[in-house]
């Protein structure tokens, strides 16, 4: 009976008792998008497989978060390989509408620091069957010098006072 019982426990417990999660790391968060629907982010995270043994990740969910206020959502069932005792890097890209970050901007922000909250969800294949990694990022943002409103006022500001020479 102890050892149905112990069965029955090793199975309901899964391969997250012979699994090591992976350690995810937010190594920088950038601009690389902006246009007329909107903004484009990459975050870039370095992923540390721990085991012995390689990881496959099938897909991923994400939440992320700006000042508390939710922004985007969303994910991808990209593939990646998570070798064995090594660090990997992956792109993990978010888009933002400006319509949703109409309640950033009225909170007025420190352009060099806009806390935000990533929350994301890996869906990783490994040798003893697919599992779930929850993964919660919390970090800031310093909005670069070329995408701030007081760049661009500045740029029509010189070129205003040009047209009046």
């Amino acid at each position: 009976m102890k050892k149905l019982l112990f069965c029955c426990l090793l199975f309901l417990t899964g391969c997250s008792m012979f699994v090591a999660k992976p350690d995810v790391v937010v190594k920088d968060v950038n601009l690389v998008d902006l246009d007329a629907g909107g903004v484009g982010i990459e975050f870039y995270l370095a992923v540390t497989n721990p085991n012995a043994f390689d990881l496959k990740l099938l897909g991923y969910s994400y939440d992320l978060k700006v000042m508390a206020v939710p922004l985007s959502k969303g994910g991808s069932r990209e593939r990646v390989d998570f070798p064995a005792k090594s660090t990997t890097d992956v792109r993990l890209p978010v888009r933002i509408a400006y319509r949703d970050m109409l309640e950033i901007i009225k909170r007025q922000p420190d352009p060099n620091s806009i806390p935000y909250q990533l929350k994301a969800g890996f869906d990783l294949d490994t040798p003893v069957g697919n599992l779930a990694v929850p993964i919660e990022k919390t970090g800031t943002y310093a909005i670069p010098e070329g995408y701030r409103p007081s760049f661009y006022l500045g740029q029509i500001s010189g070129f205003l006072g040009g047209l009046k020479k």
